[in-house]
């Protein structure tokens, strides 16, 4: 640190001394040079009249100019003059016709000289400010080929393992790099070492930034942090030149942790773009950070830590043997790890005695560490908003609310027939999922507006997180999801847009079954699914896919798909008729109060015994994520009515 102050003083004092000198230069050809700015400049004509009356003291003669002296001032008081010679013949005849006349000026040497090296000097004056500003705050034209990283000392870092919940593998996996850093003859005794490259694996906002703190905090040494994204310029070679900067940084601050966030700005595939060529800035990057890897010895206590979230995309020479040994998974938090994060982020928050993190923790499935953060700071805000001492279960079951359908929408006027709509709907949505044994709990209905689509929304809280689910409560989750659309076609007759949402996911959920999960009967145990799985939670559909059937079984799987549509829809008419006078009364009492809790919903007779069932009775295990490419521990807890 102290080697790179020294540097910039020097360079600072360097650009001065060469500002300085530019001035003075420019100041001597401006005022120093003979004749630049103190002659006047007249015309021949002009010339030739003084010169008739005896005013002209000096002369001397160029090649194309006439400089002299007067005996009398000009007008604006200058005693020199300057001219431009013209032919005696033409003067003569000029001067016979009393014709005034001059002739064309040409650049003399000086001003010449002072016009090229005034330019000069101007531009080289604002590349020196720019340069000195910019090396200032860590950039500028003199270091773009330096790294930006930033360093942190080892009293810098004040995070700890403790600061970081909900990831306890990953913590167990990085406590060796701990040990190593502290003790690296211990640790390395039997001929082991640490890998040189760490790289965290996660969805945005699970930690894994937070964690490589913790990683330097723990072990107290330098914490170099820099974005694979400031490793690219416009220019050509400062991104091989930044990486070697920034090795070369930490090669003097050993034992050291060099951490890379977004990765994938850095370390995507080669040859990935053809059209770009195999000469392309970013691949110069990548091939200087391989050599650099392959360069640097574990055992002189240099940790190299990397973040993601699209490891799909990087490079294979990235991820091989000797270069990022190790990949940790840093996943969505559990219940148990979700409600470790609420103690964290609530340490300074003025909590209600009523309020249970653990029941909490229960309410926000599939919530990262970044998402429970937001909901504190919320809920704290909604408390302050009410005047509040402390922050209650209300306050953050609503911060749930505005984070995940969005913000209240009470200027939203609808029309009595549209409220009618949404009441039916989505208390149709509600009392389907009463009614069927060992759907998750329905904990509020509202038609209040929210975001930019949603017109009203049905709750329903999952008791416990889920990994796997059976055909039959995929089905449930299908029959729910139509109940809204099936409520409506039978109030009034027809269906409305407010159902396309649910009846996209429907869709998504049956397809699921059928291409994916070899759920259906008449196709058999094959998977037609050709994309690839989203490890991240990336969304489907992002690049074509060819399909390996052909238009027969095409066919046959859009038939497979439509029958189980279908058979929801007709289940959940089924139910709603049943429950057809629960139905109106809900309705009526949700248009008068607008939002109705578990407690004040009408209750519905249960699904007769019979139903959608497997014939053996057992429930068959899907796979680990959901048909709509979300693992089910993460399934959203809200349902919205949305109109499009």
């Amino acid at each position: 640190m102290d080697d790179r102050k020294d540097s910039d003083r020097g360079a600072d004092l360097l650009l001065w001394l060469s500002l300085a000198l530019s001035i003075g230069v420019g100041l001597f050809l401006l005022w120093a040079l003979p004749g630049v700015h103190q002659a006047q400049t007249i015309p021949y004509s002009q010339f030739q009249d003084l010169l008739d009356r005896g005013k002209i003291e000096q002369v001397m003669v160029g090649e194309t100019t006439l400089t002299g002296t007067l005996s009398e001032p000009l007008p604006n008081g200058s005693r020199t003059f300057e001219t431009v010679r013209v032919a005696p013949d033409i003067a003569r005849d000029l001067s016979a016709r009393h014709i005034p006349f001059s002739g064309i000026s040409g650049s003399g040497w000086a001003s010449g000289i002072a016009s090229w090296f005034g330019w000069l000097l101007i531009l080289f004056a604002v590349w020196s400010l720019a340069g000195m500003s910019g090396m200032r705050a860590g950039g500028g034209l003199l270091s773009i080929g330096r790294s930006k990283a930033k360093l942190f000392a080892e009293t810098d870092v004040s995070i700890r393992f403790d600061d970081v919940a909900g990831v306890d593998e990953a913590k167990e996996e990085l406590r060796e790099v701990v040990e190593f850093l502290q003790n690296p003859q211990e640790f390395s005794r039997l001929g082991a070492h640490v890998p040189k490259g760490i790289l965290l694996v996660g969805p945005p906002g699970t930690g894994k930034t937070l964690l490589a703190r913790a990683v330097a905090g723990e072990a107290k040494v330098p914490f170099i942090s820099t974005n694979g994204s400031e490793f690219v310029e416009m220019f050509v070679g400062v991104g091989a030149a930044r990486v070697r900067d920034l090795f070369t940084l930490a090669r003097a601050r050993t034992p050291a942790i060099i951490f890379i966030d977004e990765l994938d700005a850095l370390g995507r595939a080669r040859g990935s773009m053809p059209m770009l060529g195999g000469h392309d800035e970013k691949e110069q990057t990548l091939n200087q950070l391989l050599a650099e890897l392959d360069g640097f010895d574990p055992s002189a206590g240099l940790v190299l830590l990397a973040a993601t979230n699209r490891p799909e995309i990087l490079d294979p020479a990235l991820l091989r043997a000797g270069r990022f040994d190790r990949q940790i998974l840093v996943d969505r938090p559990e219940k148990s790890g979700r409600a470790q994060i609420l103690a964290i982020h609530t340490r300074r928050v003025p909590l209600d005695r009523g309020v249970d993190l653990t029941h909490l923790a229960a309410l926000t499935p599939g919530f990262t560490g970044a998402d429970l953060a937001n909901l504190v700071n919320e809920a704290a805000m909604i408390a302050t908003r009410r005047d509040a001492d402390a922050v209650s279960t209300e306050d953050f079951e609503a911060a749930i609310e505005r984070i995940v359908a969005g913000l209240e929408k009470k200027s939203r006027i609808l029309s009595l027939h549209e409220r009618s709509i949404v009441a039916h709907h989505e208390m149709g949505h509600a009392l389907v999922a009463m009614a069927i044994p060992g759907t998750d709990p329905v904990q509020k209905v509202s038609i209040i507006p929210r975001g930019i689509g949603a017109l009203g929304y049905t709750i329903q809280r999952p008791t416990e997180d889920r990994f796997l689910m059976g055909r039959h409560e995929l089905e449930d989750k299908m029959t729910v999801l139509m109940a809204g659309r099936a409520a409506e076609q039978i109030v009034f007759g027809e269906v409305s847009t407010g159902g396309a949402d649910d009846l996209a996911k429907v869709t998504d959920i049956a397809r699921g079954m059928v291409m994916r999960y070899g759920m259906d009967e008449t196709l058999g145990a094959v998977c037609y699914d050709t994309e690839p799985g989203h490890l991240l939670g990336q969304p489907p559909g992002a690049f074509w896919q060819p399909r390996h059937y052909g238009e027969a079984s095409a066919s046959r799987i859009d038939a497979a798909v439509r029958t189980l549509v279908e058979a929801a829809s007709s289940r959940a008419s089924n139910i709603l008729r049943r429950n057809h006078a629960v139905l109106e009364q809900g309705a009526r009492s949700l248009l008068e109060r607008e939002t109705l809790t578990a407690d004040e919903l009408p209750k519905p007779l249960p699904e007769s015994e019979g139903g959608e069932e497997d014939p053996d009775g057992e429930s068959k295990q899907g796979a680990e994520t959901l048909p709509d490419g979300s693992k089910a521990s993460a399934k959203p807890p809200l349902r919205i009515l949305g109109t499009h």
